[in-house]
């Protein structure tokens, strides 16, 4: 059950994701955001703070909450593109698609989008290479309400975060980062033994209150190097990758 300051979050999210106010706009007092949502004033507050320390908006002392000019650093802002990160290697992309369906997923898929109930989603199984060497096997789970047009898009030409950041404001990402060591099938497409060590980053990113994508990234510990970047604005630290 959504909490009541998470309601008050997403109802400034979806307003700024909707452009109701954008960057450097000030947003509704607390007074005024106690007398629209019917909530207390420790809620309002309590949402806000989050809000600011996410990154999303700044607090000026006897002004007010403003959305933050730069508020999607740190999180969706920090995502790159792996075309990107291997330009900056000297090293040209390609992508081999091996998966490219909508599917209805198993439990554990459905419970990163927050749902209890079957869902059918947008499913890419993409292994990227640089310079012809498999570098990154790319698992994406997408909610078609976010992307609805990912089915026709040519992921030898253009990656998924590419298109993904092109067609949904994603205002939050989450990372989770381990070393695991691949099956045999993941083993067989980066090219590795079943015994090598191997970096795994979870990933799920959010459109205002709705969790837009869900990505498990697969890399060689030998072929990646995995950077943290801070913002000026408070943000969390975020991982630079797919």
């Amino acid at each position: 059950m959504q909490t009541r300051y998470g309601a008050v979050k997403d109802h400034i999210l979806l307003a700024v994701e909707n452009g109701a106010y954008g960057a450097g706009d000030q947003l509704p007092s607390e007074n005024d955001l106690v007398k629209t949502l019917g909530v207390s004033r420790m809620t309002v507050i309590r949402a806000l703070r989050e809000l600011r320390e996410e990154g999303h908006i700044v607090r000026r002392a006897g002004k007010g909450s403003f959305v933050a000019g730069r508020r999607m650093r740190g999180h969706a802002a920090d995502i790159i593109s792996i075309r990107e990160e291997l330009a900056r290697r000297g090293e040209v992309w390609s992508a081999l698609v091996h998966v490219l369906e909508a599917s209805t997923p198993g439990g554990e898929v459905v419970a990163e989008f927050s749902e209890s109930a079957e869902i059918t989603l947008f499913h890419t199984v993409i292994l990227h290479m640089g310079d012809g060497r498999p570098v990154e096997l790319e698992e994406r789970w997408v909610n078609p309400l976010v992307a609805p047009g990912m089915l026709d898009q040519n992921f030898k030409a253009i990656t998924t975060t590419e298109y993904l950041l092109a067609v949904a404001p994603l205002l939050r990402a989450e990372h989770v980062v381990r070393a695991v060591k691949p099956d045999s099938y993941e083993a067989f497409l980066l090219r590795v033994s079943e015994t090598t060590p191997c970096l795994e980053i979870t990933r799920r990113t959010w459109t205002g209150p709705r969790v837009a994508s869900f990505a498990r990234l697969l890399y060689p510990g030998d072929r990646y190097e995995l950077t943290a970047q801070f913002s000026n604005v408070g943000a969390n630290t975020a991982p630079i990758g797919k």
